[in-house]
């Protein structure tokens, strides 16, 4: 009996090991992977779908020992298990079906969205020196960015629809329908080959028609790309960097009040002396 409370205890501090899951995780995505290529054969595919299967099979024993070990209620509070417990039950049909040599399209696939868990080494980053300013400079950021984000869709969105009516015959691979426009238009602001677009589209027009075209761009280019990008990068590294500024400013007033109150002391003891 005791020795039974011993395995289990050691069955159960296995399975809490994320090490471990993270290394079934990876072995079940590279079965799946693998199980994509034909040319390996019948028989390496076999032994392939049979390791997913025991992969498979181990998720299942972790599921049941975390039931065991935190009760179902506390084990189906955790939006993870949630997700765990779901891909195991879709995989389990896989398993009936190789332990019967049936022709069938494995749903294991499924499992390598397990490898989310990896996420949860995100908890690391707490131990970074400064990283509480860091998000919380961020989230001052993406604040004060917000309506000037707002505006700058707008004005891509209004530029989109004109773009469209001016150039989708032209262009249609560019400018075919307005989502078409607007990924061609926030190509233009990001200026990285922002000439590209208007290159092609005047390469059959007159002389008249391709300077407007390109003038339609450029000036596309320094509202959007140029200046509407500066505002907005410039609007989220200042507010990043305001929480800096204001202890900044904090320790340059106190250092004002102290080299004010050492010049009232000096004006007082000449006064005194007179």
């Amino acid at each position: 009996m005791v020795s039974d409370s011993k395995e289990m205890n050691f069955l159960t501090r296995l399975f809490l090991n994320d090490s471990l899951i993270l290394s079934l995780i990876i072995i079940n995505s590279i079965t799946i992977f693998s199980e994509g290529f034909s040319e390996f054969g019948e028989d390496l595919l076999f032994w392939i779908n049979l390791i997913d299967s025991v992969v498979t099979i181990l998720f299942l024993f972790e599921a049941i020992i975390k039931i065991n070990h935190f009760s179902w209620r506390a084990y189906i509070d955790s939006n993870w298990n949630k997700l765990d417990f779901f891909l195991v039950v879709l995989s389990l049909p896989s398993i009936f079906l190789l332990i019967l040599h049936s022709e069938h399209h494995g749903l294991s696939f499924l499992l390598i969205f397990r490898i989310s868990r990896v996420f949860k080494f995100f908890r690391f980053f707490k131990f970074i020196p400064g990283i509480e300013a860091l998000v919380s400079g961020v989230q001052r950021a993406m604040k004060a960015s917000v309506f000037v984000l707002f505006g700058f869709f707008v004005f891509n969105f209004i530029i989109a629809i004109l773009s469209s009516y001016l150039f989708k015959d032209i262009s249609p691979e560019y400018f075919g329908n307005p989502l078409k426009s607007m990924y061609s238009v926030f190509k233009v602001f990001t200026i990285e080959g922002w000439y590209e677009i208007p290159d092609k589209l005047s390469t059959n027009a007159g002389n008249i028609t391709a300077f407007l075209i390109k003038s339609y761009f450029v000036l596309v280019l320094i509202i959007g790309g140029i200046i509407g990008l500066s505002l907005v990068n410039s609007i989220f590294v200042d507010s990043m960097v305001m929480d800096n500024t204001d202890e900044l400013e904090r320790k340059v007033d106190v250092l004002n009040k102290k080299v004010d109150f050492l010049v009232d002391t000096i004006n007082n003891k000449d006064k005194s002396s007179l």
